[in-house]
Formats: C-alpha cells, sequence, structure tokens
C-alpha cells in the first residue's frame, strides 16, 4: 500500500538551495547535513528531496513539484508579503482543470506549483 511521495529534485549547490528553500519559503531541514550531495527539507506533510546535480543548467532543467494546499490565498499573500519572485507565467490564477494556483522557480529552476481545489 503506498503512503507517502517524496520528490527527488537536482540542485547544483546545497547551500544555494538550503537558504532558498528555509529561509524564503519556510521550511525546514530534516536528516542530517552530512552529506553534501543529498538534501531534504519538510514544511507541514510536504517532503522533498534532492540530489546533487553540479553540471546542471537551469536553463534545461524541467524538474517539477506540485504542492496542494488548503489555503491558497494566504499562501500566496504571504509569498508577495516576503517579497519571493513568481513564475513569469505563475501568479495565482484560477485554472481551467479546477485549480487555483500560482507557481515559483527555485534557484536551479525547478518548478513548485502551490494549488488548491475550487
Amino acid at each position: 500500500m503506498l503512503t507517502e511521495i517524496h520528490p527527488k529534485i537536482p540542485m547544483r549547490d546545497k547551500n544555494i538551495t538550503k537558504e532558498y528553500y528555509i529561509n524564503k519559503l519556510g521550511f525546514q531541514q530534516i536528516g542530517t547535513d552530512d552529506f553534501e550531495e543529498y538534501l531534504m527539507i519538510k514544511k507541514d506533510a510536504v517532503e522533498i528531496h534532492f540530489f546533487l546535480f553540479k553540471e546542471l543548467n537551469p536553463k534545461e532543467n524541467y524538474g517539477q513539484v506540485y504542492i496542494r494546499t488548503d489555503n491558497i490565498n494566504g499562501l500566496y499573500q504571504s509569498f508577495i508579503d516576503k517579497k519571493i519572485t513568481t513564475h513569469p507565467n505563475g501568479s495565482l490564477h484560477t485554472k481551467p482543470w479546477g485549480q487555483r494556483e500560482f507557481a515559483v522557480l527555485d534557484p536551479d529552476s525547478n518548478l513548485i506549483t502551490f494549488g488548491q481545489g475550487v
């Protein structure tokens, strides 16, 4: 029986990734910091893992994670208040598929989309 999913996406520099997700997006590091090549973060019930890919070209990165929330408007406003840049095509909108969504690009161009059903 499946119980959870923890996406693994690439990062070029662990310190830059930690700075963005922990200090800007409010995640916490979990696990150990002993491994330069791996990072695990968590916020509420959402966990994301990162693997080191130093040669990653951000312009060719298609890493994507979709995170559901139960307060999309509040989350979006908190990002605006913190001056977190949203994706140029990813400001808060209601989509034809019945989701209210917005998105950000992390320092490695992983697309992180937040959504809530309408």
